[in-house]
């Protein structure tokens, strides 16, 4: 087991609700809304959750959807995963759509999101005259089935 970084949040509002695991051994941070937003069917909308961060050094915070959210209201991150730089200090918010055929409401202190750490590898960038062949080459877009 390795140890824990400490990952520091701001409350840019009084009432914002600081991410929380769910359970023992998760990924995923449940991100909650601070604003009420309806979101109509097939809309988007940028929901505020009144909150800003800190990420330690060589890691990106990740906005994942909720998977409950997806299958049973079909809501879901449209930037799927919104990725929040180290150096970012601005409130963190999160795009919903509404993939559903019914009005969507956010409500205050909503589980809307999955906060995810992860480590960022940093590469340098090369031109390349050419570059190696594979077996699979350029096949892609469902070139293995579907």
């Amino acid at each position: 087991m390795t140890q824990a970084a400490t990952v520091r949040f701001l409350k840019l509002e009084k009432g914002a609700t600081l991410p929380s695991y769910a359970h023992e051994g998760d990924a995923g941070m449940d991100l909650a809304a601070y604003q009420e937003v309806t979101i109509l069917p097939g809309d988007a909308a940028l929901v505020r959750t009144g909150l800003s961060i800190q990420l330690p050094p060589g890691t990106e915070a990740q906005v994942r959807p909720r998977s409950g959210l997806a299958l049973k209201r079909k809501v879901t991150v449209l930037n799927t995963p919104g990725t929040i730089d180290e150096g970012y200090r601005g409130e963190i918010g999160v795009i919903l759509i509404n993939h559903g055929k019914e009005e969507f409401n956010v409500e205050k202190g909503m589980k809307i999101a999955q906060l995810v750490i992860k480590p960022v590898l940093r590469v340098a960038i090369e031109e390349a005259g050419c570059l190696t062949e594979t077996a699979r080459g350029t096949g892609g877009f469902g070139s293995s089935g579907v």
